[in-house]
């Protein structure tokens, strides 16, 4: 298995509902994410795909989080944007985005620079 991996960015705000302590309270973040996507072969390049485009999916997707309130958004109207859905929303996301027999592996959503988490299918 080939894999690629690319990082980006976003700042945004959330609040976790029905949460004990002080992220119940309007805050934000300056996310950084990591897309992982693997493939079992290579195109006539050698590649699987161009670094360029990988990226491109990935900042297509965060854009609709960047300067954003996420609990606003429909993906988080009946979940909380923790850290943990947020990274299995921009793996969904991401997957439809991907030329065919490329594939998401995981998708790892870091709120702070020691606090993050992955998820993967």
């Amino acid at each position: 298995m080939y894999e690629l991996v690319v990082e980006s960015e976003f700042a945004a705000a959330h609040c976790l509902r029905e949460y004990q302590g002080a992220c119940e309270r309007l805050h934000g973040h300056n996310w950084r994410v990591e897309l992982v996507v693997g493939s079992d072969r290579l195109d006539r390049l050698g590649m699987v795909m161009d670094f360029r485009d990988l990226k491109g999916v990935l900042r297509e997707t965060l854009d609709r989080f960047d300067h954003h309130f996420l609990n606003d958004l429909p993906e988080f109207q009946t979940q909380n944007p923790t850290t943990e859905n947020m990274a299995r929303v921009i793996f969904e996301a991401c997957a439809t985005r991907l030329p065919p027999g490329v594939r998401v592996r995981s998708v790892g959503v870091w709120e702070t620079a020691r606090a993050g988490a992955r998820y993967s299918a």
